[in-house]
């Protein structure tokens, strides 16, 4: 009974409501923000380019993109993709692609209030995130801590153990290690970056990201470019899949409606646009102007999305192992490793294995930077952290060792109501988003743009901390 009420829930929240609201908050801050993501993508890069260093020893914007890309790039962009191929066919790939580019502006949007209300720490660096802004912008402590208990919940420890346990069943069926040993060598390498501290993950985070996302992207070209001739095709089959005009290749579970769902929840899951987990990392960056994080906190959407996801779809439809009439036969991670080792073999599937491993490995050090952030703000002191990260290491040994799939629901249903508080905050903050991003393009043509919060007339009122404030 109790897990039926679990699967219940998780329905309500996300196929009956959260959906509807994230598509409708993109499609309004795409609007309201005369559509950033397209407007200013090539300055998106721009300000990625040049922030590679944070003022005064701080986090970098750069070192933020990496740990909130950490989360975002998981072995969902492998496994899940694959997912969304089996039950909603290749036009899940088309919405999976549209609700990413709406989704950029949500997380310009949360990642700007993120770094409007962030708080200085005694070690240099900052915290901040949706329990923040919304404690600071709408004046309420009991929101902001219920939000973030549903973080460390959802992040710190259920997400990990599921990462962990993803890592866990790939090496023990593809190559019979044990999950004990998994799980041993997991605390072996996870504890000193925990334990290292914020600055310690963004380290991690800032070579780690771009060598496997990279490494990823130049495998799935490689694959790519063996099939250069099919390319059209796979583009041609995506869209006319998409708007139900291959229903041979519509899914197992037939047409429009499965396209569109499933690639719609694929995309949602994955890039985590206004989910309220991605802020938590934009607000520990050093930088001259809010926004210019949000320009950057945005690309990860479009790199997550657009580039990573995109990359697995390939792979898996150039390949002569996906059957879009058949699609259930292979499904999961399973249909990604064995579209590689259809044409590199053995070293294919340990190359896919060391990725898998890498993604998951990163998506914990991100999980655990979120729930850091709001440890902070619900008061915790030092030795309270340092148990917690005990307990993380505990979390992610138990994920290895069995099967949790009641704590998984809850584990959905606390992300699907955390999504809802943040989506409710971020709407009725977003003139400061606003605001923000009138000031930064004012600016923008005498040079880097430096925001100032005092008496800043595109405001709506004043910061009540000195971080903004210039003279």
């Amino acid at each position: 009974m109790f897990d039926a009420a679990i699967q219940w829930a998780n329905t309500l929240i996300w196929d009956y409501l959260l959906i509807y609201v994230l598509l409708g908050a993109g499609a309004y801050f795409t609007i309201r923000t005369r559509f950033i993501q397209f407007r200013l993508f090539g300055h998106f890069w721009s300000a990625l380019a040049h922030s590679r260093k944070g003022a005064g020893g701080g986090i970098s914007g750069f070192q933020a993109f990496c740990i909130g890309l950490a989360s975002r790039v998981g072995t969902g962009n492998i496994a899940g993709v694959a997912v969304a191929l089996t039950l909603g066919g290749p036009g899940a790939i088309f919405w999976m692609w549209m609700v990413a580019l709406v989704g950029m502006a949500t997380a310009f949007i949360e990642a700007t209030l993120a770094q409007l209300f962030k708080m200085p720490q005694p070690d240099g660096t900052f915290r901040g995130g949706p329990a923040y802004y919304i404690e600071r912008g709408l004046g309420s402590r009991l929101w902001g801590s219920i939000f973030a208990v549903l973080l460390i919940f959802t992040f710190g420890l259920t997400f990990n153990a599921v990462q962990a346990n993803t890592i866990a069943d790939t090496l023990s069926s593809a190559h019979g290690v044990p999950p004990l040993v998994t799980a041993i060598g997991l605390v072996i390498l996870a504890a000193p970056v925990l334990f290292g501290g914020m600055r310690a993950i963004a380290r991690v985070a800032e070579w780690l990201l771009p060598v496997m996302a990279l490494a990823y992207i130049a495998l799935a070209l490689v694959i790519v470019g063996l099939h250069i001739q099919r390319v059209p095709e796979v583009f041609s089959l995506i869209v006319r899949s998409a708007f139900g005009f291959n229903q041979a290749a519509a899914g197992a579970f037939g047409g429009i409606a499965a396209a569109l769902l499933n690639g719609v929840k694929r995309g949602l899951f994955s890039n985590e646009a206004g989910m309220g987990s991605a802020p938590n990392a934009a607000a520990t960056a050093t930088v001259g102007h809010p926004a210019a994080q949000g320009f950057i906190q945005s690309l990860g959407v479009f790199v997550d999305t657009i580039i990573i996801c995109s990359a697995t779809a390939f792979i898996i439809l150039v390949s002569n192992v996906y059957d879009p009439a058949r699609p259930a036969e292979i499904a999961g991670a399973t249909l990604t490793q064995a579209s590689v080792a259809a044409w590199f073999g053995n070293f294919g599937m340990m190359f896919m294995t060391l990725l898998i491993f890498l993604f998951a490995f990163s998506s914990i050090l991100g999980n655990y930077a979120y729930a850091d952030g709001n440890l902070t703000y619900l008061g915790a002191t030092a030795p309270i952290v340092q148990v917690f990260k005990v307990i993380v290491l505990l979390a992610v040994t138990g994920g290895c060792l069995g099967e949790l799939p009641t704590v998984w629901g809850l584990a959905d249903v606390a992300m699907g109501l955390m999504a809802l508080v943040n989506l409710g905050a971020i709407l009725l903050l977003g003139r400061w988003a606003f605001g923000a991003l009138a000031d930064y393009e004012q600016a923008l043509p005498d040079g880097t743009p430096l925001f100032n919060s005092k008496a800043n007339p595109h405001l709506p009122a004043r910061i009540g901390t000195g971080v903004w404030r210039r003279g």
